[in-house]
């Protein structure tokens, strides 16, 4: 008996997922856990691992197509093997007969359209089917008992409707680009398709304002070296630019929290605890994991959950809940030799702080001139939320934060 494969649920909240994309095709044979899709919610994307092993026999969802949890997305089975019905869990399953007891058919149970002067009979399921995607029912040549159509009938219309709508598009479409230069299309869902929406969304509802500012990170550079070894051998760790300018921000938000709010229902919220984002480029996008209570933790518990999270992150492995709550982020672009940005806010929050690479320059130091190491910083900030000489102030702690680094640790 086939298997039924179903959208999984991500998150409490979820309401719909997209397969992203098909690891296998209908007819490929697939082993008990191995990864047969790619399916995604507003916040995660995840595989999805074979429940048992055999051939995939049909894809029930094409990629980029969004379904509720719970709805059958394929199904594995013996090769030539008859597809079984739907769960109950999953739809509402058809009624079934036998020899001895055949199906009763009545207009509750199995409507007659007549058309043509056919009598078509129909399941209440497979007409809501068939309604729901605009399928003409007297075209559909039914299997079921007496030519009743069944789900399946009606399933395997809708997928046949949808090949052809997508050939007749395609064919539209090339002759549309002619003779000008066809591109290649890449469809938006996903992750891809959230970030897409949620930047769109941050700049049309918020009064975004950038500033920059240059911090000398000369000392904070020896003070990292001095201390690495130590800090090696006592907690195997390592800590980064990242961390000291996380440690710098977190300080900095206790001591401005007016930075450390969001711009909700027309009202300016002020945290008491900072949750730190931080922003992780990963293959798909772009995704946030958030440090909760950053406010409690030294500076290297707060290394500790930066490089835990980021590995996560970058493994697919982030729980929805990992990704929310964050009242400030932080964006680094330093490793790709991007020096000024501007960040765009991730809503609600009032604040994102960019980060640049650190390079070398001569600077005067009296008569003298010397060289020191300047660590480019990009603060947006929500001017509705609080104006530049705020923000300023805020900004300017970082940076006396990042030039006299001991102060970080006492």
């Amino acid at each position: 008996m086939s298997v039924e494969v179903v959208m999984p649920k991500l998150g409490m909240a979820m309401k719909e997922g997209t397969v992203s994309i098909w690891n296998k095709q209908v007819g490929d044979q697939v082993g008990k856990g191995e990864p047969i899709a790619s399916v995604s919610s507003e916040k995660i994307e995840i595989d999805v691992e074979s429940p048992a092993e055999g051939t995939l026999l049909e894809i029930a969802v094409p990629e980029g197509e969004g379904v509720p949890p719970g709805s059958v997305i394929c199904y594995i089975g013996n090769p030539g093997e008859k597809i079984a019905p739907v769960s109950a869990s999953v739809q509402t399953q058809e009624p079934k007969g036998d020899a001895e007891s055949p199906v009763k058919e009545t207009p509750e149970k199995s409507k007659q359209v007549k058309s043509g002067g056919d009598r078509v009979k129909i399941s209440p399921v497979a007409r809501k089917m068939a309604e729901a995607g605009g399928i003409n029912i007297s075209e559909i040549q039914g299997t079921g008992p007496g030519g009743r159509i069944t789900k399946e009938d009606v399933q395997e219309a809708l997928k046949q409707s949808r090949e052809h709508k997508a050939e007749k598009k395609q064919i539209d479409k090339t002759a549309a680009l002619e003779p000008a230069e066809q591109a290649q299309e890449m469809k938006v869902s996903g992750i891809r398709k959230v970030i897409a929406g949620r930047m769109h969304d941050s700049l049309q509802q918020t009064a975004q304002l950038t500033m920059n500012m240059k911090v000398d990170v000369t000392e904070l550079i020896a003070l990292q070296k001095q201390t690495a070894e130590t800090v090696q051998n006592r907690y195997e760790n390592k800590l980064t630019m990242t961390d000291f300018i996380a440690r710098a921000v977190v300080l900095s938000l206790q001591q401005h929290p007016q930075m450390n709010s969001a711009y909700i229902d027309e009202t300016i919220h002020l945290f008491k605890h900072v949750h730190l984002g931080m922003a992780v480029a990963v293959d798909k996008g772009l995704v946030v994991p958030v440090i909760r209570h950053c406010e409690k933790c030294s500076i290297i518990e707060l290394s500790s959950s930066i490089k835990t999270l980021a590995k996560k992150a970058r493994e697919g492995q982030l729980s929805s809940e990992e990704m929310q709550g964050s009242t400030f982020t932080i964006s680094n672009l330093g490793s790709y030799g991007v020096e000024h940005f501007t960040p765009i806010l991730n809503p609600p929050e009032s604040g994102i702080l960019g980060v640049g690479a650190v390079y070398d320059t001569p600077v005067f130091k009296g008569e003298t001139i010397v060289k020191r190491s300047i660590l480019p910083l990009s603060l947006t900030f929500d001017h509705r939320v609080l104006d530049g000489a705020p923000a300023a102030a805020f900004l300017q702690t970082v940076k006396q934060f990042l030039e006299e680094p001991v102060t970080m640790l006492l």
